[in-house]
Formats: structure tokens, sequence, C-alpha cells
């Protein structure tokens, strides 16, 4: 009997350290676990923030840019930008055209807003309050246009926004710095909901100083403080004019500020973004009690470790089963963890290479002396139809894009004069970008005149591919017959560069064009391994099988 309850001590003993070992493991790699996804989920939603903002930033700055020598006192000024604006398909609440007028200028602005339709073109103060006009001496900010035009913003112009504390001080700097500025949290309208306002300067060609801002508006719920339902935690935004104060939006996307509580738990988390030339302090609160949590699921571990102390084989078997149960979910995790940065990081690559082309597009297309309604134009064209081939490879998953696919009416202009005839070639991604951008360029330009016969030029587009495996070659021939060089545009500076140079560099090629005695011709050729890329797609089939 005493050797017997010896065993048994003994056998209690090692099952009572087991358990314990095992529970104390447990609890380490769930607060591991925890903390990981936690800074990972954090990171993730502070990223996709910054691209947000990114985005809305470069609408102020490309709206900005497409003024050319504008006349401040106009009603419509936001008129031509409404393609530009909504193709960024950005979820501002409203836009503005802030003109700096002069006080000799408000008797000829109050004459705009009223022939523009406003149903009050008084000047008034940004509360809406009547203004004394008269003893003005310097410039004051004029609210002047609004996008989207409805029953409640049509209210909007009129108000003079140089009296309001928040955006002066927002278009002060702005006008100093001649970049987009943020202004503070602020109403959007009485009783509306908080948001920010973004405002970018619009230079005058032969003036150093804004003539006026163009203006944006977002909710600040959906700007920064948004989240998934099942996400760890809740984010806060911290109020740029009192440090024991934060933002918070609720379910509702509701914002509400509340006192900051010094005995309450820290943010797990601070993270900063940048948004109108000024830091924002993002702060992070986990919805669960991680360290309570693991104590739960620790205690739980050594309850079941005790209870089979009894029975060698089974505790031996759980821990066993238990621990590889962890590990196998530690290695899952962490190989999620990797496939995600991945494909996050050849996301960043494609969504930079396609930001350089466009703001490549804007330098070239906007440069200095070109007309402005034919360069708005063209920079309209030449967006869309990389939107267009973006598409394309976002429905393909990036594998490559069929060539004839190019041609859509909605992004070739004059597509139903272009016979298109080839066979089938699934072009890869940097090949679709350079190509969507060579058609567009000759398309814009085949319709500029009629010919000496009086007829629209006859288009035809055609390719082939000749040889074989790797010494196959791609030729591609556009002519435009009925056309010559006294009835066509000359090519622009920028379509020159990217017939000649861009798009046979790009593919690898040559290129050459001229007229014949009826036509219009350009030549490409290049080498098929290019034009299709297997490189690139095999790299991105393996990024969509992880």
């Amino acid at each position: 009997m005493v050797r017997l309850g010896f065993i048994i001590g003994f056998i209690a003993l090692i099952g009572t350290l087991l358990s314990g070992l095992a529970a104390y493991r447990v609890h380490d790699q769930e607060l591991t676990l925890d903390r990981i996804a936690m800074a990972r989920a954090i990171d993730v939603h502070a990223s996709l923030v910054q691209d947000r903002l990114t985005e809305r930033e470069l609408l102020a700055r490309v709206a900005s840019g497409l003024f050319h020598t504008p006349s401040v006192i106009k009603a419509d000024m936001l008129q031509p930008l409404r393609a530009s604006i909504y193709a960024f398909k950005t979820d501002f609440v409203v836009a503005g055209w802030v003109a700096r007028l002069k006080p000799s200028e408000l008797d000829t602005a109050r004459a705009e807003l009223a022939k523009a339709g406003f149903p009050n073109s008084t000047i008034r103060s940004y509360d809406d309050s009547p203004r004394d006009t008269s003893a003005l001496t310097q410039p004051i900010d004029v609210l002047m246009d609004v996008e989207p035009r409805n029953a409640q913003t049509m209210t909007f112009p009129g108000r003079s926004l140089d009296q309001n504390p928040i955006l002066e001080r927002m278009f002060t700097q702005a006008m100093a710095e001649e970049k987009p500025i943020a202004s503070d949290p602020i109403a959007l309208s009485p009783h509306g909901p908080i948001g920010l306002v973004l405002a970018a300067p619009v230079m005058q060609d032969t003036g150093s100083s804004p003539v006026g801002f163009v203006t944006f508006s977002y909710e600040l719920a959906s700007l920064m403080l948004t989240n998934d339902d099942l996400a760890l935690f809740s984010v806060v935004l911290k109020d740029p004019q009192s440090a024991d104060q934060e933002l918070i939006a609720d379910d509702r996307g509701v914002v509400s500020e509340r006192t900051v509580d010094p005995s309450a738990p820290s943010p797990s988390a601070m993270r900063t973004v940048t948004f109108g030339g000024r830091d924002w302090s993002l702060g992070y609160y986990a919805k669960t009690n991680a360290e309570k949590r693991a104590e739960q699921t620790a205690a739980i571990v050594a309850a079941i470790g005790c209870a089979l102390t009894g029975i060698i084989c089974g505790l031996f078997g759980y821990v066993a089963y238990n621990n590889l149960r962890l590990s196998r979910e530690i290695q899952v995790r962490i190989g999620f963890e990797r496939r995600l940065t991945a494909v996050i990081d050849e996301l960043n690559h494609r969504v930079k290479n396609i930001l350089a082309v466009i703001q490549s597009i804007v330098t070239r297309t906007l440069r200095h002396g070109s007309d402005v309604d034919v360069a708005r134009e063209l920079l309209i064209g030449r967006i869309h139809a990389m939107s267009n081939v973006v598409s394309l490879l976002s429905e393909s998953q990036w594998q490559g894009v069929n060539l004839k696919g190019l041609f859509e009416a909605r992004a070739i202009p004059h597509s139903e004069r272009i016979a298109v005839s080839g066979p089938d070639i699934a072009v890869s991604a940097r090949a679709a970008q350079s190509l969507s951008l060579l058609f567009f360029e000759l398309a814009s330009h085949s319709d500029e005149g009629l010919s000496l016969v009086g007829k629209h030029p006859h288009i035809v587009a055609q390719w082939e591919v000749t040889g074989e495996e790797q010494d196959a070659i791609f030729h591609f021939r556009w002519e435009e017959f009925n056309t010559s060089a006294a009835t066509r545009r000359e090519d622009s500076d920028f379509g020159v560069i990217l017939l000649d140079r861009v798009a046979p560099e790009a593919l690898g090629g040559t290129a050459q064009r001229y007229f014949t005695d009826v036509s219009y011709v350009y030549e490409l050729t290049a080498p098929m391994v290019t034009v299709v890329d297997m490189t690139e797609r095999d790299r991105t089939e393996q990024l969509s099988r992880r």
C-alpha cells in the first residue's frame, strides 16, 4: 500500500507538473498570438487609412492643377472638372470653389451667383448672417460654386469663409505654403456630421499668390474611424485642438467627442497618418482583454490536465495533441501573415507604378502654355484609358488582358469606325498599360478634321505574330485611310514621346509612323516574350494561389 501510494503520489506529482507547464505554455502562446494579430490588424488598418488619405489629397492636387488662368468671379468653375472629380470615386460630401475677391469685385460676384441660379446671391458670413461689405478694404474668401448641387448645397454659395476661425486658419496656411491643407475637425453643416475640409490653392499663371481654393469636405467617420465589425479594436482620433479629447465613431457612423479618462486603460497602439500637410494620431483600443482570456484558456488547460492525471497515456496524448494543435495554428497564422504581406507589397508596387504613370500623364498634358480645353479633354481621356485597362486587369486578377478588349468604346474614341483584326492575344499587365495609352493617343488624333474627299478617316487596326516560341515577333499596324498630313492634326509632344519612344521601349521593340499617298500609318514591332511576359504572369499566379 505504501509503495502503491508512493507511485500514485509520484504520478499525481508528474501530472500536476505537466498540467501546470501546459497551462503556462498555452497562456504564453495565446498572449503572443493575440499581440501579433492585434499589431498586424492595426498596421493594415493604418495603411488603408493612409492610402485613402493619399488618394483624396491627390484628387485635390489634380483638381487645383486643372485650373488654367481661372476667372475667379465665375460661379460655374467646377463644371469642367465634374468628370475628373468623379473619376476618382472618392466619397467627398461637398466640393467647392472658394475665390479670393477684392471689395471691388463683390458686385460682379453677386451678379454671377444670381446668374448661376443660386437662391441667395448676397455676400454673407459663414453662419449665413448678413455681412456689411461696404467697409471692406482687404480681399475675402467667398464660396462661388459647389458640387454636387442639391437643395441643401445650393444655399451655400455667397458665404464668406474668412471669418470662420478654423477655415480662416486653414486658408492662410494653404496660401502661405501653396499646397493642400486640412482643417481641424468641424461640423460640415448645422447639425451635420463632423468632418474635415481639405483646401488646395489655385495659382494664377501671372500671379504669385493663390486666386482661390478648391475645397473638398469629408466625413471623419468614413475617412479615418471606420473599421470592420469583427475587428479586434476600436479606433479613435486624438483631437488636435485638445490633448485630453478624442473623437470616436459609433456603429452608425456618428462621430462624437469624449474626454480621456486618466484611470482608464491606455490605447493598445498609436499610429500617425499624414493628410493635408498635417500629422494625425490614431489610437487603437482593444475590444477584449487578452490577458484575461489567456488566463481563462490556461485555467481550462490546467483543469483538463489535472482531470487526466490518472490516465498517463491519455495525459501525454492530450499534451502532445494540444501542443501540436497550437504549433500548427501558429504556423498557419504566420503563413497567413507572410502571404498577406506579399500581396500588400505587390499591390503597393502596382499602385505606385500606376500613380507614377498618371503623374507623368498629368505633368505632360498640363504643361505650361497648353490650351486648357484641349488639355482637359486629353487628360480625361488618358486617365479613362488607364482606368479601363486597370479594370480589365482587375477582372482577370492581373493575369493579362485580351488585346481586343483594349479597343472597347468606353476607352477609345471613335471605336465604331475602327476595323480590328488579329489573333487572340492575352498581353501582360505592363504591355496592356502601354498599349492602352498608345491606342487612345492614335484614336484621339484620328478625327480632328475631314479628309480631302470630305469623309471621316476609315481606320484599320491589325496585328499578327510571326515565328515560333522564343523567336516569335509581334507586328502591329494602325492605318487611317482618307487622311493626309494636311487634314490630320500633328501629334502632341506627349503623343510623339509615347508613340516613338515610351511604347516601343516598354515592349522592347521599334516603331515608325509615316504618311502614304492615301493614309497615315503607325507600325510597332516587338518580341512576343515582352508582349506576353510569362515571368510576370507566373509571379501573379503564384500570389493568387497562396
